[in-house]
């Protein structure tokens, strides 16, 4: 099958996706030009954004309208709120949303707007740049992943208020598309009594990472998360074994065992799982989802939690695949659309195209056109990018038509047909 017939479906996907996209025509133009630009070059250069359309002008010219356009005001609200929409069917009551911190280093950056101090997580130091937050839906031992959100803030911006309200802002957005549904998963940086309330308040399930200081009543007693840790039951046990990003495995045998608590303050009956075999201390897990004293309801819990182990490959997927730190935006507005054209394009390769049934030839020749020499890497989402990219790249002398009339189409009837049947 010719594969500018492919390159021309997968554009039409693409414009499909953001039809319902709530944005005037300029708007919806630059959104489609940036995602197409981002998936056919997979940089965030408005430069090679610019080269992958072809356009009939100075490419200077082209370069200007997308600086022009990525400065569009709360743009990223919009695509954010866009996104959770589109991935709201895929959540259900149990389905877990994997929420975690990141950061996008800029080291030698000195004009970019509202530049901070962080924590880069991928070297342990201090440098500038911003901070992020993504928000992905996986069920419980499940491997689709489907992104819901990738907010990107300052605290030197002047609208910042504090990173527990910047996550906060993330779980807003997705629990208005899912109607509450979910339960959110998070590591260690999420013990805080000030996103704990919020949840409560908000009758949000959790299963978030405890660290050893957190102060908890258990059995009228107030004592410290480690200690209560210590005394803690734990009548079972588990092999677990876990894939190394080498290729390795790793075994672990864990024993687990739960305790009923509150938070000091709040009336709300909450459960410490405790699991050992990690380390040298016991893992500390607080969750409302009710625990009984059973295998199956206290292992539940265990294996959603471990199931965020896989966001870390995804946020290297979604930084990797995209070269999101060497994005070169210099206005903060800016950034942040990007961020979320971003999240569109990550929402594209991930789950409009590779979940929707009627889609699985594009997926299938997306992963074909990426040319591994050694099959396609565990983690596919690596794959379908780089196959889009290839797919892509150099095979549409004029990718849009925005004067009206409609591109022309080479693709053959039956292939049509094809892609568009239900078993298609």
């Amino acid at each position: 099958m010719n594969i500018s017939q492919v390159a021309i479906r997968l554009r039409e996907q693409m414009e499909e996706l953001l039809r319902k996209l709530p944005v005037g025509t300029i708007a919806s133009r630059f959104v489609l030009e940036a995602m197409y630009g981002i998936q056919t070059r997979q940089s965030l250069h408005l430069s090679e954004i610019a080269r992958s359309l072809n356009e009939d002008i100075p490419l200077i010219k082209t370069v200007d309208r997308l600086s022009h356009q990525a400065k569009r005001k709360d743009l990223h609200k919009t695509i954010a709120r866009f996104v959770a929409e589109q991935g709201a069917p895929y959540v259900k009551d149990r389905t877990l949303l994997l929420i975690d911190p990141s950061d996008i280093a800029k080291k030698y950056a000195k004009k970019m707007e509202h530049l901070a101090c962080i924590r880069d997580g991928s070297e342990g130091t201090l440098a500038n740049g911003y901070w992020l937050c993504a928000v992905l839906a996986v069920e419980c031992e499940g491997r689709d992943l489907v992104p819901l959100a990738n907010r990107l803030w300052s605290q030197n911006a002047p609208d910042f208020k504090s990173e527990n309200d910047e996550i906060l802002a993330c779980i807003e957005v997705v629990c208005e598309a899912t109607g509450k549904r979910g339960i959110w998963v998070m590591d260690r940086g999420g013990d805080r009594i000030k996103l704990f309330i919020p949840l409560i308040e908000r009758d949000l399930d959790f299963i978030f990472r405890l660290v050893g200081t957190r102060s908890l009543i258990c059995n009228g007693q107030q004592r410290l998360a480690e200690k209560i840790a210590r005394t803690t039951p734990l009548p079972y046990a588990e092999t677990i074994v876990r894939k190394n990003n080498d290729g390795t495995e790793t075994i672990k045998n864990i024993e687990f065992g739960f305790r009923k608590v509150k938070l000091p303050g709040v009336d709300k009956q909450l459960y410490m799982v405790v699991v050992t075999g990690f380390g040298e201390k016991p893992t500390m897990i607080l969750t409302t989802i009710e625990v009984r004293n059973s295998r199956k309801s206290l292992w539940w819990v265990v294996q959603a939690y471990l199931t965020r182990w896989r966001i870390e490959e995804s946020l290297r997927f979604s930084k990797q695949s995209y070269d999101m730190e060497d994005i070169r935006v210099l206005s903060y507005e800016g950034l942040r659309n990007m961020m979320g054209i971003v999240l569109l394009a990550m929402f594209f390769a991930m789950c409009h195209l590779g979940l929707q049934t009627k889609l699985t030839v594009l997926c299938h020749h997306s992963l074909d056109a990426a040319k591994r020499l050694f099959g396609i890497a565990p983690f596919r989402y690596y794959a379908i990018a780089d196959g889009i990219k290839e797919i892509l790249s150099g095979r549409l002398k004029k990718v849009f038509n925005f004067a009206g009339q409609e591109t022309q189409s080479i693709i053959q009837p039956d292939f049509v047909e094809m892609l568009d049947s239900p078993a298609g």
